[in-house]
């Protein structure tokens, strides 16, 4: 075969396809067998499902049941709505699609940039609930004059898609040397269209499938029982039902991932392989890694599905905050004033002070001897007062005699005091309006944290 983009094109729709084979390198923690990074978020639309949007509209058209100035209408993730709006945006057609409220805002925005009408549904409903987004489509178009639905779930079109392009290009681009093939069911279109395929240059090839924890299908495959699922953070991967296009007669075996790992490998593959992807790619490169290790074997072929662009979740997956919410990334730990301490030169003296009584002179010598900028000034173990280099230089310029004198004629007001355990973020604060902050503990003070000090913790932590 050969790549048809190599001229020009008639219009975006022949963009669709011959995406690239990229070998994996980091993520692959120095795992022996290659495994490769089918780039499906490279194509016009940034998802595989570009493959079926076209194939599903022309089916429609070559059957009678969609005619010029026609609906089309489908419940999706988002991602098949972006295929079929940019088709239909071509050929003329209107759209409506119903999709679950789990779903990234930025899906929701690029379909109605399209011109799509978008229908936001419940995501905890039962797969036979009228509010689910399938049987909400399926109303629509039932009730919508000159409408058809897509169907993706049950459409033919969706596997022939990808046994006519994705299958004949990986066999094409690995020089028939694939072993593995994995990739996740939403629909079941990509896995069962791509292994037929596979499988009818080489009935050796191992067809893998990926289901998100909470998704009813790989579990069905592995016991033959219907679970009951349970709600999960990856879109556009596993479902609550099998999907009528999904064949899993062409599946070798059926492995699950956490949401966690999934978002986790997502970010990896970003920011360890240059790779911008969705957490539906990062859970389907979790499990293909985790079998290069088990096979080791530097001749084998492992091919995993990037199923889609990262900017649709950039307030998913690709935001710390909401990460953090859903338990997928540790919070940093709270810095508090023992760390600021810590990070000191080891070097730089814990504490050095004045009395009242001490001489200004002598002052000045300490801290030029140190090179320090400040001095608190205790008595009996309580600071009640304190002295910086800059003041006392320029109170001594203008009257030399008080070199003579003692630091309490001259000095400013006490430092505050925190404990070892106080949050570094009150310290920041106090900073603002005092040039330092005492350490102290059970009526002894034992430290000394300065504006420079914090300052090099926060450049440190930063960098």
């Amino acid at each position: 075969m050969s790549d048809p983009r190599r001229s020009t094109c008639a219009d975006v729709l022949e963009l669709v396809g011959w995406t690239p084979l990229v070998r994996l390198n980091r993520v692959t923690d120095g795992a022996r067998t290659p495994v490769y990074g089918k780039c499906e978020f490279m194509n016009p639309g940034g998802s595989v499902k570009d493959r079926i949007g076209l194939a599903m509209i022309e089916a429609a058209e070559r059957d009678g049941t969609l005619r010029p100035g026609g609906t089309v209408v489908e419940g999706t993730s988002g991602n098949t709505g972006l295929a079929l709006a940019m088709a239909a945006a071509i050929k003329g057609y209107r759209c409506i699609f119903t999709m679950p409220d789990k779903m990234s805002s930025e899906k929701v925005k690029l379909l109605r940039a399209f011109g799509a009408e978008v229908i936001i549904t419940p995501t905890a409903v039962a797969p036979d609930h009228p509010e689910n987004y399938v049987m909400k489509a399926k109303s629509i178009a039932a009730s919508t004059p000159g409408a058809v639905l897509a169907n993706q779930f049950y459409n033919p079109a969706n596997p022939a898609a990808h046994q006519a392009t994705t299958g004949p290009e990986l066999w094409a681009q690995s020089e028939g040397r694939i072993t593995h093939f994995f990739a996740g069911a939403g629909t079941g279109g990509t896995i069962t269209g791509t292994g037929r395929y596979l499988k009818s240059r080489n009935p050796d090839v191992k067809i893998c499938g990926v289901d998100p924890e909470g998704s009813l299908i790989g579990p069905f495959f592995n016991t033959g029982e219907m679970i009951e699922g349970h709600p999960y953070k990856v879109e556009g991967l596993g479902n609550d039902k099998i999907p009528g296009t999904l064949d899993l007669d062409v599946i070798d075996e059926y492995v699950t991932v956490s949401d966690g790992d999934s978002f986790r490998m997502a970010r990896r593959l970003t920011r360890e392989e240059g790779l911008f992807v969705g957490g539906s790619a990062g859970l389907i490169v979790q499990a293909a890694v985790r079998k290069a290790h088990e096979l080791d074997d530097p001749d084998a072929f492992v091919v995993a599905v990037l199923c889609d662009w990262g900017e649709h979740y950039l307030t998913k997956g690709f935001d710390d905050d909401w990460m953090r919410e859903n338990g997928f990334l540790e919070r940093p730990r709270r810095r508090v004033v023992s760390d600021l301490l810590s990070a000191r030169p080891p070097e730089a003296p814990a504490l050095l002070s004045a009395t009242p009584s001490t001489s200004n002179q002598m002052a000045l010598s300490t801290m030029a001897t140190h090179g320090v900028s400040q001095l608190p000034v205790i008595r009996d173990g309580v600071c009640v007062g304190s002295v910086r280099e800059s003041g006392l230089m320029r109170a001594v310029l203008e009257d030399p005699s008080l070199l003579e004198r003692t630091v309490e004629g001259v000095m400013d007001p006490p430092y505050p005091v925190v404990t070892p355990a106080t949050d570094a973020d009150e310290v920041s604060r106090l900073l603002r309006s005092n040039a330092a902050v005492l350490v102290g503990s059970e009526g002894a003070l034992s430290g000394i944290v300065t504006r420079y000090d914090a300052v090099r913790a926060l450049t440190r932590s930063e960098g």
